[in-house]
């Protein structure tokens, strides 16, 4: 049995799934799947999707991001794939940006940025170890901090109830969400093992069983929702939009650069070594590819997931076939509609309790990046000019309104990208400190 279960420590070893697979990669499916979904399910609410719509774009993400990870898992040539423990799902760091496309042009320049996005990505990934130095970790830790603060709207919005929804702001939303907020935070300090990782899928299920007492829930959809579908071709349409693309490609950039790291803390902490120049050139490579064929199939913008690695890194656990077992876990989940309609009837005010901690702990990622760092005059001036002018600019967006309207969606829609272009340039630019 010893030896048996050194086969997990293995990336290769063969061992019988139900008994050793499945407890692992159920760990790793509770870890990401809010994550996967609540992006989908935003957007389509942002974009104003009729339930049909609703239901295909999240099955549509949850399969593409099954493909992604076996494509990072196996790979497909090898200049294409980690081939390393990672899973990919649809990030967070997206949302800000993609919420402003939706608005002001809709879906389909979405999937044509991340088209383009995906283009950029495979470049960076043949260039990887070339443009690494542009993203130390005072910059990455920079961005990350300004993508979680950037999120903090969108979270009080939903736990209010939803912007332009009827009941904005009832206290009926504001007990559900923060008994929501509540159950996840004790989960997640004085829980234990399963129930410490899957916190805030928990306390999603407890504030959706509070809201049914309240009225919330409106199951029709899943009644009318088929047993099994397919995902079909550009369901949504692709447009390019020279704003929008020139701003997710700026994000692509900075995931690419994440994913580095990922992969790095997969191999440090899980096969205690380095990864190679071949699994990092292939990993962003892999990353890149998928989100373009996810643009194609109507899948929303993926990335590696960090918590995901912290499983593999704590567990020490690095078998493949694990972490393909989840993937096909969310493949199914993709297939059947009805899963999908059951989690569009998820109320807004349970997301804003539930994504509220996700924010905060994305912004505060980010803070344990740049504290790495001396906190020296320089690093601080950095630091502090980006997030400042990135917040402040998208937060008084009019403040543009005198250039061309490109400039006020690439600048102001979300504080993403000229926080990244300042702390880069302020980086580069800024003498050293003498040691």
């Amino acid at each position: 049995m010893d030896d048996d279960r050194n086969l997990l420590f293995e990336k290769d070893g063969r061992l019988p799934p139900l008994k050793y697979y499945f407890p692992l990669a159920v760990q790793h499916l509770v870890a990401m799947i809010v994550g996967c979904v609540t992006p989908a399910i935003i957007i389509s609410t942002v974009a104003g999707l009729d339930n049909s719509s609703r239901i295909l774009l999240i099955q549509s993400s949850l399969v593409c991001a099954a493909i992604s990870t076996l494509l990072q898992l196996f790979g497909i040539t090898k200049f294409c794939g980690a081939r390393l423990p990672i899973i990919i799902g649809v990030s967070f760091a997206y949302l800000a940006t993609m919420q402003s496309i939706a608005t002001s042009f809709g879906l389909a320049e979405i999937f044509g940025a991340q088209l383009v996005g995906g283009i950029v990505a495979v470049i960076i990934g043949i260039f990887a170890k070339k443009l690494q130095r542009l993203f130390p970790p005072l910059i990455t830790g920079t961005v990350v901090f300004t993508i979680g603060l950037s999120l903090y709207p969108t979270a009080i919005s939903y736990m209010a109830g939803g912007s332009g929804s009827a009941n904005f702001g009832s206290y009926q939303n504001w007990i559900v969400s923060i008994f929501t907020l509540i159950c996840v935070t004790v989960l997640n300090h004085f829980g234990k093992g399963m129930l410490k990782l899957a916190s805030i899928l928990l306390g999603i299920v407890a504030g959706y069983i509070l809201s049914l007492f309240f009225g919330m829930v409106d199951l029709s959809a899943v009644g009318e929702a088929g047993l099994f579908s397919m995902p079909s071709f550009a369901p949504f349409g692709i447009k390019f939009e020279f704003s929008s693309c020139l701003a997710i490609s700026v994000l692509f950039a900075i995931n690419a650069v994440q994913a580095i790291g990922d992969m790095s803390a997969t191999t440090i902490g899980g096969l205690n070594r380095e990864p190679s120049g071949d699994e990092l050139r292939g990993g962003i490579i892999a990353f890149g590819l998928s989100n373009v064929f996810s643009s194609i199939f109507g899948g929303l913008p993926n990335a590696t997931y960090s918590q995901n690695v912290g499983i593999v890194s704590s567990t020490k656990v690095v078998n493949r076939k694990t972490l393909s077992l989840t993937a096909f876990m969310l493949l199914f989940a993709g297939l059947m509609p009805k899963f999908s309609a059951l989690l569009t009837t998820i109320p807004q005010c349970v997301l804003g309790g539930a994504t509220v901690s996700v924010f905060a702990s994305i912004a505060m990622t980010g803070m344990k990046l740049v504290a790495m760092q001396p906190m020296s005059y320089r690093n601080t001036s950095i630091v502090g000019l980006s997030a400042a002018l990135g917040m402040g600019v998208s937060q008084v967006s009019e403040s543009l309104s005198q250039f061309p309207e490109w400039v006020t969606m690439v600048f102001a829609s979300s504080p993403v990208v000229l926080a990244t272009l300042v702390a880069i340039i302020l980086n580069l630019i800024l003498p050293k400190e003498e040691k």
